[in-house]
């Protein structure tokens, strides 16, 4: 027996390493599975919420460092996970999350429409003075252009929307609408307080850039077109490209969603005034009748679209209107017709336009009535369809997918709503991008224009990281 000990502990040597091993492998696959199960309950919050902390940490680290600290300790020439990080760390401050938040609900309790900010303008000029930041006022009655970084080459451009809309706010909350019958109904409160958010960041981080963040503050993009008269004032001095972002329903909170291309439709408003003769109904050949006329002019509009519009490229004309004579024994003088039309391109856009009247005018004659079209150009209510540049969406999708995570960005289809940010895209490359506020739990599911509309506030910092980032790359990638 004695003699087999030493050959009994030569085997147990050589097994425990073997056996350990095993035992770790086994033990690493359990842990490993626990932690791929909680993943999935990750929320999107919790997950950037690490990101902060780790930022928090690095910040912690360089105020104990005898270098001085501007808040990063990477000079950002190529862009990592340390600059996301530093970025995102700035915004999820506490102090400037509840900051932001109140900048949100002072513009949101007191609402004002299209060339009426000067409360809200004058708020954000003195959050700007607060900060140090330079800026132009008045630019289209209201607006704003201000400027941060080297005051030189390249400049790049973020743009955000200032008015409300007279609309009845029915969400009863502590920081209701005070002004009856205006209403912060399509996020440009949030818009507001997303680009100054930005604007904090870019300070902070302003010995980094490598060039000029330009910050437009817009008014009247409600029917109002806003854009046009900034753009006038000279808002897109020296701007190489521009950016803009628009709250949506339709992503859940911190949803990135854009396209290359056309992104939103074309929008423009039509009125007919057709004109007959009138006389009694029971005896019409001594009329000239303008509601036959009207009809006849309805119908062949739908032609327009259903069969000398390609199918693949999307257009629409809607008659909304129409209007003629009140006694029910008398055929009228006049009749007035209107409505609206969209595309996705200029080229069908105005060709709608164009047809529209034609059509009008020649079904009017045919029916010895006369015909005039107006489509409101004095009043510019004609918005341009907004395109992508596809570079600027691709820059878009790139720091969404590098700050939040490629899961949280999102291709989205075009849409046949109308926004007057076209009027910068036909001057300059550019992009629109969406971010996303629906949470059902608090009931923000409304559709902008909606008395209901509301939003998730925990959006506002992720908006303003974006909003910063997509500026400061840019200067990076083009200077």
């Amino acid at each position: 027996m004695n003699s087999l000990k030493p050959y009994v502990l030569f085997l147990i040597l050589i097994f425990i390493p073997f056996i350990s091993n095993i035992f770790f492998v086994f033990v690493n696959s359990i842990s490993s599975s626990s932690s791929s199960s909680d993943n999935e309950y990750t929320t999107f919050f919790n997950a950037l919420a690490s990101i902060n902390s780790k930022a928090s940490l690095k910040s912690g680290k360089n105020e104990t460092s005898s270098c001085p600290s501007h808040g990063s300790s990477s000079s950002c020439e190529v862009w990592d996970v340390t600059c996301s990080e530093a970025v995102l760390g700035l915004a999820l401050k506490p102090e400037n999350i509840d900051w932001i938040k109140r900048l949100r609900r002072k513009i949101h309790e007191n609402p004002e429409l299209a060339f009426e900010e000067y409360e809200t303008s004058k708020l954000v000029r003195a959050e700007l003075d607060r900060m140090e930041i330079e800026h132009r006022y008045p630019l289209a009655k209201t607006g704003i252009r201000a400027w941060i970084g080297t005051g030189g080459p390249p400049f790049v451009a973020i743009r955000a929307d200032m008015d409300a809309l007279p609309i009845q706010e029915a969400v009863e909350w502590e920081h209701k609408s005070k002004v009856p019958g205006k209403m912060h109904a399509c996020g440009h409160d949030a818009h507001v307080a997303m680009l100054v958010g930005a604007a904090k960041i870019l300070k902070n981080r302003e010995h980094l850039l490598k060039g000029t963040v330009i910050l437009i503050f817009q008014p009247a993009e409600e029917a109002g077109n806003g854009a046009k008269r900034m753009i006038g004032d000279g808002a897109l001095e020296n701007v190489e490209a521009i950016f803009a972002v628009h709250v949506s329903h339709e992503h859940s909170t911190g949803i990135i969603g854009s396209r290359p291309g056309p992104l939103l439709a074309g929008c423009g408003f039509f009125r007919a005034v057709i004109s007959g003769r009138k006389g009694l109904a029971g005896n019409p050949h001594h009329s000239v009748d303008p509601i036959l006329a009207a009809s006849a002019a309805v119908i062949s509009l739908q032609g327009i679209v259903s069969r000398e519009s390609n199918p693949l490229d999307s257009q629409v004309v809607s008659v909304t209107s129409f209007n003629g004579g009140s006694n029910l024994d008398l055929i009228p003088d006049t009749v007035v017709i209107g409505g609206t039309f969209r595309a996705f391109s200029n080229v069908s856009f105005y060709n709608l336009l164009q047809r529209i009247e034609e059509v009008i005018l020649e079904q009017a004659s045919v029916f010895r009535c006369s015909a005039t079209v107006d489509f409101f150009e004095k009043e510019n209510t004609i918005y341009p369809p907004t395109v992508n540049d596809d570079n600027m969406y691709e820059h878009v999708k790139k720091v969404a997918t590098d700050l939040l995570g490629p899961q949280n960005f999102r291709v989205v289809p075009p849409m046949m709503g109308a926004e007057d940010f076209s009027f910068y895209s036909e001057v300059v490359p550019a992009a629109f991008y969406y971010i996303g506020v629906r949470n059902e739990t608090l009931g923000s599911i409304h559709t902008g224009h909606s008395p209901y509309f509301m939003i998730d506030e925990d959006v506002l910092p992720f908006g303003a990281a974006v909003h910063a980032t997509v500026a400061e790359r840019y200067l990076i990638e083009h200077g």
